[in-house]
């Protein structure tokens, strides 16, 4: 029997605060992308090079969501987002004041640990309040990331061209206090200890029909996570960059990237759709399938209408693959370790994109072009498939799922 605060009203409000944070928040993770190039130019810097700030800063994202979800799980997420909003709001500003490469690559360390509250942690935070429709509620959240990316990349461009990056990063600066420390105010309200009873046993159930423990399938949840994002890193990292060598200019990269994740945020709210009636891995699956799909469609294809379509179809594609590991992680772990275990997972899947985002730099520099980054990402999307192909055929039916 399920507990009177799931699917509450006060849940739906719950979420929609949460994802106003979330929209806010993310926003550290993409603001690197559309200033890459001018950063490049300013510290007379490789391509690779100039994508160290935004690797280091998804290695602090991927440190954040494990190490904040912790935090979570003792503290309440209010607290975690108040630390995290300052923490965020001091690397902007140390960002700005960085004279090498080097320094601006620690500050964006930093900035991607506080940026990380907007993901794993809001994710496992609100995924207590839902239970048969815990597969939207999460997939809303996790497209608050998507959302920060589809609106502030365009709405930074001019801030960008006017007065350079700094000013970029002073702004967001002060947004993010003003917006994220008032509105984490309303999230104060904990989840009763017995909401966790219905969850736990579902759980324990899926967990015995999938013959792994919680901490095996974890790790294995978190290569298939590494694979997946290798693969996705490649156009969502250097979809400006890459139009630059294609001369068509920063500007029209940034559309293509607000446009991808516009799809993104689409493909999350279909995928939790269809999670809460398949459930996590099989939609981990689908969604993994069609990224693969859409990569391909790189490799023949590089005009600018064309690039415009093909950004579209692959975030259409790919935005429901990660918020699905968070819910094969609640379908099949203990409720009152949802914090650390999915931050662990997210963890993996942004060390992916940290591994492929450099990568993909380092093929461009070793080979002058993208083609061969493309191909790269591809085969790492195969390893994916394979792992999650694998845990379905393992799986039994999901005897512990609560009847909607």
């Amino acid at each position: 029997m399920t507990h009177p605060i799931h699917d509450s009203r006060y849940s739906w409000l719950r979420l929609l605060v949460t994802l106003a944070i979330a929209a806010v928040a993310n926003v550290g993770m993409w603001a690197v992308i559309v200033v890459m190039p001018a950063i490049e130019t300013q510290f007379g810097a490789s391509r690779a090079e100039a994508s160290m700030p935004y690797t280091l800063a998804m290695i602090g994202f991927a440190l954040g969501n494990m190490w904040l979800g912790q935090v979570v799980d003792r503290l309440g997420v209010t607290k975690a987002l108040i630390g995290a909003a300052g923490l965020s709001a001091l690397s902007y500003l140390l960002a700005t004041w960085a004279p090498t490469i080097t320094m601006l690559s620690v500050a964006h360390l930093l900035l991607g640990l506080g940026t990380a509250v907007g993901f794993g942690p809001l994710i496992a935070d609100i995924s207590h309040w839902f239970l048969r429709r815990r597969g939207i509620a999460v997939a809303l959240v996790a497209s608050g990331n998507y959302l920060s990316g589809a609106i502030w990349p365009t709405l930074l461009s001019g801030i960008l061209a006017r007065d350079g990056w700094q000013q970029v990063y002073l702004t967001l600066a002060v947004i993010t206090l003003i917006v994220v420390i008032p509105l984490s105010l309303l999230l104060r309200r904990q989840v009763p200890a017995e909401a966790h009873g219905t969850a736990a046993a579902a759980a324990q159930i899926n967990a015995r029909s999938v013959g792994l423990s919680p901490r095996t399938l974890q790790y294995v949840l978190g290569l298939a996570g590494i694979g997946c994002c290798v693969a996705m890193s490649m156009p969502q990292v250097h979809i400006v960059s890459y139009c630059v060598g294609l001369g068509y200019g920063p500007a029209v990269g940034a559309e293509m990237l607000s446009l991808m994740l516009m799809g993104g945020v689409v493909s999350r709210i279909i995928s939790g759709l269809v999670a809460d009636k398949l459930g996590g891995v099989h939609t981990l699956l689908i969604g993994s399938i069609l990224q693969c799909i859409a990569l391909f469609l790189f490799l023949p294809y590089d005009g600018m209408v064309s690039l415009y379509v093909i950004s579209l179809l692959f975030g259409l594609a790919q935005g429901g693959i990660v918020p699905s590991y968070a819910l094969v992680v609640r379908e099949y772990m203990p409720p009152q370790e949802a914090g650390a275990r999915v931050g662990f997972v997210m963890m993996m899947t942004i060390m992916g994109m940290a591994l492929g985002g450099w990568m993909s730099g380092w093929i461009y520099d070793v080979t002058g072009q993208y083609e061969l980054a493309f191909v790269n990402g591809i085969l790492w999307n195969g390893l994916n498939i394979a792992i999650i192909a694998t845990l379905l055929i393992r799986s039994r039916p999901r005897q512990g799922r609560v009847p909607a």
